[in-house]
């Protein structure tokens, strides 16, 4: 029997369509867990195998998706990367901070970033590559853990409690031993970011790294903030209070240059 409009829209919310929906929901899964079987987003989705197999041949088809060799195995396509990379290199914010992204990653020689908060997750938009062989590893389009990254912590110790709680999603996930979980502890943290007007993570996104962020002013409804990641072999406080400064320094620049984005 043919799928009437009717059927596409019924249980999902007014206006929406069910089979656009189930694409998003399998682009967003995949976003996160990169490699996935029909069986697993079947599962996790609560979408019948039936209905995934046209909309994944479908998919592969046009670039969104792949497969591996056995065609069990789906991962994002070349066009998501595409539509990721379009979206980072047209929007204003990545625009205006490069200067200011090159700058820190001179003065610092350290591992720099630009993150944009995104429900519970940091989302990485920009990077500076440290000029030491040993570095952190990390990628545009990176999501991880608000409350486990200084870039999160940043952001979150802008809103007040109750915001936060709403925010992220609870129990809170541990990434290292040394992730804060406990929610007295967590908004012991953002109160002690917010008085000194930026974040620290100790190893609590990666075992071995220091992490220090601060936030800028929002913009368009988006709240984002640069940071500064560093071995802990190299993070003595001499350094670490040149990486404060120079963290400083750009987000005073951005926020300037980014006046007309908040009006």
């Amino acid at each position: 029997m043919a799928t009437t409009a009717a059927d596409d829209t019924e249980g999902t919310p007014s206006g929406a369509v069910k089979s656009s929906l189930r694409t998003l929901e399998i682009l967003e899964l995949l976003s996160s867990s990169p490699r996935q079987t029909i069986a697993s987003m079947s599962r996790d989705l609560g979408i019948p195998k039936s209905s995934l197999h046209g909309l994944l041949h479908t998919m592969v088809g046009r670039g969104w998706l792949e497969t591996d060799q056995t065609g069990t195995l789906y991962s994002l396509g070349v066009r998501a990367f595409l539509t990721g990379a379009a979206f980072v290199e047209s929007d204003d914010l990545v625009t205006l901070a490069q200067p200011a992204l090159d700058l820190i990653a001179e003065r610092t020689g350290e591992t720099v970033h630009l993150g944009r908060l995104e429900g519970g997750d940091v989302v990485y938009l920009a990077k500076r590559e440290s000029r030491h062989a040993l570095r952190l590893f990390s990628a545009v389009g990176r999501r991880l853990p608000a409350h486990a990254t200084a870039l999160g912590k940043s952001i979150l110790a802008t809103f007040d409690d109750d915001e936060v709680d709403r925010r992220l999603s609870w129990p809170l996930e541990a990434l290292t031993p040394q992730t804060i979980t406990d929610p007295a502890a967590l908004h012991a943290e953002l109160a002690d970011a917010r008085r000194k007007t930026y974040a620290s993570d100790n190893g609590e996104n990666a075992p071995g790294i220091r992490c220090v962020a601060v936030a800028l002013q929002p913009t368009r409804g988006s709240y984002s903030a640069i940071s500064c990641s560093v071995p802990a072999s190299r993070m003595t406080e001499l350094h670490r209070a040149d990486i404060i400064d120079a963290l400083m320094v750009a987000r005073t620049t951005i926020d300037s240059l980014s006046r007309p984005l908040r009006r």
